[in-house]
C-alpha cells in the first residue's frame, strides 16, 4: 500500500513532464522559420544585383553602394517575421494552445529597425567623410556581418531556441553564425564587373545553410509523429 502510494505521485509528475514536452514539440515550427528566412534570403540576390550603385575608376578602383539591401531587406524582414508569428499562432490556436513566437517576432524587428539605422547612418558617414586608405581592423568586419542582415537573422534564432528550449536549434545557430562571420567566398573577389557580384557566394552559402536547415528540422518532426 505504501508503495503504491509513492510510485502514484512519480507516475503523475513523468506524466506532467511527458505532457510538457509534446506541447513544447507541437508549438515548434522551426522548419517554417528556417524556410521563410531561406526564401528571403534567396530572393535578396537578383534584388540587391540590380540596385546596386558601382562607379569604378580608370585604375580598377570602385566606389560602390548597396542600395538594394535598404530597399529590400527590411521590407522582407518585417513581413517575414510577421508571417512566422502568424504561422506560429494558427498551429497554436488550432491545437489549443498557446505561442512564445511573439518575443521572437518582436525581436526580429527591433533588430531590422536598429540594422536599418545603423546602415543608413554608415551611409551618411561616408558620403561626408573620405573612404580609409587602410583596410578596417578584423572585429570592425565582424561586427559589420553581425549587424547585417545574415547576422540578425542568427541572434534573433538565438532567441527563438531559447525561447522553445531548442538545443538542436542552437546548436545550428551557432553554425550558421560562424558561417556569417567568418565567410566563405571560394576566392570571388570584387574589382571591376565582379563588384557588383562578388558578395553574392557568401550569400548563397547562407542561404543554402538556412534551407538545409529547415529540411532538416521538417524530416525530425516528421519522425516525431
Amino acid at each position: 500500500m505504501t508503495t503504491d502510494s509513492m510510485s502514484e505521485p512519480r507516475r503523475m509528475l513523468a506524466e506532467t513532464r511527458s505532457l510538457a514536452r509534446q506541447v513544447r514539440l507541437d508549438q515548434r515550427l522551426t522548419w517554417v522559420t528556417l524556410a521563410v528566412l531561406a526564401g528571403v534570403t534567396f530572393l535578396a540576390i537578383p534584388f540587391d544585383t540590380h540596385f546596386m550603385y558601382v562607379h569604378c575608376r580608370p585604375d580598377g578602383a570602385c566606389q560602390f553602394k548597396r542600395w538594394g539591401v535598404l530597399y529590400y531587406w527590411p521590407a522582407a524582414l518585417m513581413l517575414s517575421y510577421a508571417a512566422i508569428a502568424y504561422a506560429y499562432m494558427r498551429v497554436a490556436r488550432s491545437r489549443g494552445l498557446g505561442a512564445r513566437v511573439l518575443p521572437y517576432a518582436i525581436t526580429g524587428a527591433a533588430l531590422t529597425v536598429l540594422f536599418t539605422g545603423v546602415y543608413l547612418w554608415v551611409g551618411h558617414y561616408f558620403d561626408t567623410h573620405p573612404v580609409p586608405a587602410h583596410p578596417y581592423p578584423a572585429w570592425v568586419m565582424v561586427l559589420d556581418r553581425l549587424i547585417a542582415p545574415a547576422g540578425i537573422i542568427g541572434i534573433a534564432l538565438l532567441v527563438l531556441a531559447r525561447l522553445e528550449r531548442n538545443t538542436a536549434l542552437l546548436l545550428f545557430t551557432v553554425i550558421y553564425l560562424l558561417f556569417v562571420l567568418v565567410p566563405i567566398n571560394f576566392g570571388w573577389v570584387g574589382h571591376g564587373d565582379r563588384t557588383r557580384t562578388f558578395w553574392v557566394p557568401e550569400q548563397v552559402i547562407n542561404g543554402t545553410l538556412l534551407l538545409l536547415g529547415a529540411a532538416g528540422f521538417a524530416l525530425a518532426r516528421r519522425r516525431q509523429r
